[in-house]
């Protein structure tokens, strides 16, 4: 409708002459190349637009090519690596193993600092192993499976360590833990144990230690930290605070379930 409009095609216009009336010639004669040339540049015009559209088109197709190839001929890669849901056991159904949990003689928090020495290993079906009282009770009603778990001595060689994972039926009840377990370990109706690894390391099994814990998914990770000489933990006590944060939140959550909420990429 707009070029009908621009071009005074809009409506019919009334004749001022009578009806049988012939237009002049010359005017005639001049009217028709005119139309023609008309004609023959809309044509043009139309010809040209398809041409420049789709020489533009094959320009895109060809730089994308062009960027393809010089990705590959960089080294850039797709990723390799995709989420995978951790949210229960039915979805993540593959046991923890003591060796997914802790690889080697030593456990690597920061490169710029020492590494914590593994002294013992454990995985265990029965998770009130490495938990008692009501805390035991609690993890078992909700369908733990499975508790792997690591004795090891910090860095400085001051404190003594034991670190681990249970593996629960999902992350409803692994959230559900994690807020029930704080009252019972203040009002002493339950606590995680300490596992001992050899003559000079029974103070993990002591009472004073200092313990923290976190969940990730369908699993609840912590961490029982305690001196080496069997003397309590002063309140605030920076390495011992280190010794949970490194432990529970960068390494047990941060790396090895890390590892485990993700998969290899198709």
């Amino acid at each position: 409708m707009v070029l009908r409009r621009w071009f005074g095609f809009e409506g019919r216009h009334a004749h001022t002459g009578p009806r049988h009336a012939r237009p002049n010639g010359i005017s005639e004669l001049l009217a028709r190349p005119q139309k023609r040339t008309w004609q023959a540049f809309t044509t043009g015009l139309g010809i040209f637009t398809m041409l420049a559209v789709c020489g533009l088109s094959s320009f895109f197709i060809v730089a994308d090519e062009r960027q393809g190839r010089d990705a590959q001929a960089s080294g850039a890669a797709p990723p390799v690596a995709v989420p995978r849901d951790i949210s229960s056991r039915e979805a993540d159904p593959a046991p923890l193993t003591p060796a997914e949990v802790f690889p080697g003689p030593e456990v690597v928090v920061d490169p710029a600092r020492p590494a914590y020495r593994v002294l013992k290993t454990q995985a265990d079906r029965r998770c009130a192993a490495a938990a008692s009282g009501e805390i035991g009770t609690l993890l078992t009603d909700l369908g733990c499976h499975q508790v792997v778990r690591g004795t090891l001595r910090a860095p400085s060689g001051g404190f003594l360590v034991t670190a681990g994972i249970f593996n629960l039926d999902d992350a409803e009840g692994a959230n559900w833990a994690h807020e029930k377990i704080k009252s019972m370990v203040d009002g002493e109706r339950g606590r995680f144990q300490g596992m001992r690894a050899g003559k000079g390391t029974e103070a993990i099994a002591l009472s004073s230690a200092r313990v923290g814990w976190h969940v990730r998914g369908h699993y609840l990770v912590y961490c029982v930290t305690a001196r080496a000489d069997g003397r309590p933990i002063p309140e605030g006590d920076a390495e011992a605070g280190q010794i949970l944060t490194d432990l529970i939140e960068r390494y047990l959550h941060g790396t090895v379930l890390e590892k485990r909420a993700v998969r290899s990429a198709p």
